[in-house]
């Protein structure tokens, strides 16, 4: 069996036709594979994140990352890239969805796509994630505890986004998400009326909610930043 993988940094492009820094993965047996956009957490573009991307591929699939603060801070150390683009509010909607377009082209252009292409998102990510089905042609779309779907950004929270339910109607994928019962952002109740909203538009869905699970306990790194308790949700 061949197991071998492909690693490395490769480059993308984005809105507007801006080169982006990517972080790909993929398998080398040259079987056919369906292709996972990873989108990272708002810490950034960091080594949790990298991981994820190889362990998509060790499990078969084609995986890349783009690093969504390349503009504000190229080649920057991920914690001083993630506090230039807070300062700023946050990567603009708009961007976004064209970078994961992006990302999603280079999937599918690699010589052992099967042309299918799905996203995953984590935090600012999973938000992000469920943007990208709305707004773009996928496959499947996974939302990992995205807040700022249904509610509104709190006061004195420097991000500049709005709730973004109204595009439960385009969704064009299957939509999994994963939280937590004990998470303030999204809160149960704010997944709650995303469901619904789901519900109402006959979107195909999957949500679970973990008991005892907070913010980010699915976060590679969770256990040693203390953002989670041991819980059955698993890392």
């Amino acid at each position: 069996m061949d197991d071998r993988l492909l690693a490395q940094t490769v480059t993308i492009t984005g809105t507007d036709g801006t080169e982006l820094e990517a972080y790909s993965a993929r398998p080398l047996d040259g079987a056919p594979r369906g292709g996972v956009v990873v989108i990272h957490h708002l810490p950034g573009y960091d080594r949790a994140t990298k991981e994820m991307v190889l362990r998509f591929a060790a499990e078969g699939y084609n995986a890349v990352c783009p690093n969504l603060y390349t503009r504000e801070a190229p080649g920057a150390d991920p914690d001083d890239a993630a506090a230039a683009v807070r300062a700023l509010g946050g990567v603009p909607d708009e961007r976004l969805v064209g970078d994961v377009a992006g990302a999603a082209a280079y999937l599918r252009g690699l010589d052992n796509s099967n042309g299918k292409v799905g996203v995953i998102g984590h935090c600012s990510g999973g938000r992000q994630a469920f943007l990208s089905g709305c707004s773009l042609d996928l496959d499947a779309a996974v939302d990992c505890y995205g807040a700022f779907v249904t509610e509104a950004v709190p006061e004195g929270v420097n991000l500049k986004v709005t709730p973004i339910a109204h595009l439960t109607e385009n969704l064009s994928c299957p939509l999994l998400g994963l939280f937590g019962a004990e998470d303030k952002h999204p809160s149960p109740e704010a997944t709650g009326a995303l469901e619904e909203l789901l519900k109402q538009h006959s979107k195909e869905y999957e949500f679970h909610t973990f008991p005892d699970a907070g913010h980010a306990f699915f976060a590679v790194d969770a256990p040693a930043t203390g953002r989670r308790r041991p819980t059955r949700a698993g890392s």
